[in-house]
């Protein structure tokens, strides 16, 4: 990799992520070379206690754009990570993705051009055309994402349909104040950061992605939920309290 900022990074947030990691990386990286993308992937190892570093130090010799950012010996929560690699990241557009990739890294096209033709962040959307889910989560768990859909709008004035989907894209350096000014960490950063664009006068849109569930997803309805709620009053008491701000 060259010393000039690459065209994009790719962030994967990681937790004990060793059985996903190797085919992500893959997937990744013949997506990459296929399109012959000046691009570098950051995996932000949060505390892992498996053998997610030995994963990706695997993928070193045939993947000369691969970095593995360590963020220490205790998992501290998603956001953390993804604001760890966000920061990190010297691509003029940086990308994070879940380690499953229930969004196809294919769809990440559709991110860049959203980006390319003018918007600051584009945010893969499950919700705009749900006829390219290709597999659903459970009853329970679609009616608890549409409450906590609800629950964003109420709370934070956000207008997106889906504000929890893992992949999403920033023009940088234009958006690198939104994660200086992140204070979430866990599973409820999503809707932070965009409260934090639309204070700060960036534009966002939502893209339609194909989009898979994968039936081992980490979240948890009954415990992550309520941190989640949690997380949405503290997003409103910031704002309240003047922590954040505007434009």
């Amino acid at each position: 990799m060259s010393d000039a900022s690459p065209a994009l990074s790719i962030i994967i947030p990681a937790f004990n992520e060793e059985r996903r990691l190797p085919r992500a990386l893959g997937l990744i990286r013949d997506f990459l070379e296929a399109r012959q993308l000046d691009a570098e992937v950051i995996v932000v190892d949060d505390g892992s206690t498996d053998g997610s570093a030995a994963a990706v130090h695997g993928f070193r010799e045939q993947f000369a754009s691969l970095v593995l950012l360590s963020t220490g010996p205790r998992n501290h929560g998603k956001g953390f990570a993804v604001r760890a690699g966000m920061l990190a990241a010297r691509g003029r557009i940086a990308l994070f993705t879940d380690a499953d990739l229930s969004a196809p890294i294919e769809e990440a096209d559709k991110l860049m051009a959203a980006i390319d033709t003018g918007a600051d962040v584009a945010l893969g959307s499950r919700h705009v055309s749900r006829a390219q889910i290709e597999v659903h989560q459970s009853a329970p768990r679609e009616l608890a994402g549409r409450a906590f859909n609800a629950a964003v709008r109420v709370l934070t004035g956000l207008p997106f349909l889906d504000t929890q989907c893992g992949f999403k894209a920033f023009r940088m350096p234009q958006c690198r104040a939104l994660f200086e000014l992140q204070r979430i960490e866990d599973y409820g950063f999503d809707p932070e950061i965009l409260f934090l664009a639309q204070r700060l006068g960036l534009s966002a849109v939502e893209a339609p992605i194909r989009w898979a569930h994968d039936p081992h997803s980490k979240i948890h309805v009954l415990r992550d939920g309520p941190r989640m709620l949690a997380d949405l009053l503290l997003i409103r008491w910031n704002a309240l309290a003047g922590r954040y701000p505007r434009s």
